[in-house]
């Protein structure tokens, strides 16, 4: 299981396999840690199709698409952090 990745110079791990769908954003939405600093991290249902295209159309299908995909979804978020550039990040299609 992916737990933790590297980038030049960050470091930002998963350790928590929490997550929850948030209707207003319509995404589902997970955390990461890099030492003290927590990001989050939201990806949404036009990703999760894209990643996953059996998905179901609510909020089970979303989540459970999101737990199948995890090590995907955290290894584009890695990608896509950067330490101090904000509080939360999105993933959409197109990172995928």
């Amino acid at each position: 299981m992916l737990r933790q990745l590297i980038g030049p110079d960050n470091m930002i791990e998963f350790p928590n396999h929490s997550r929850s769908y948030d209707r207003t954003r319509r995404a589902v939405r997970f955390w990461g840690h890099d030492s003290a600093i927590e990001a989050s991290f939201f990806i949404n249902e036009d990703a999760l199709k894209r990643i996953q295209p059996d998905t179901g159309y609510d909020e089970s299908g979303f989540l459970h698409a999101f737990d199948f995909n995890r090590d995907l979804i955290c290894a584009a978020a890695a990608k896509m952090y950067v330490r101090g550039s904000g509080g939360s990040y999105d993933l959409v299609a197109a990172n995928f």
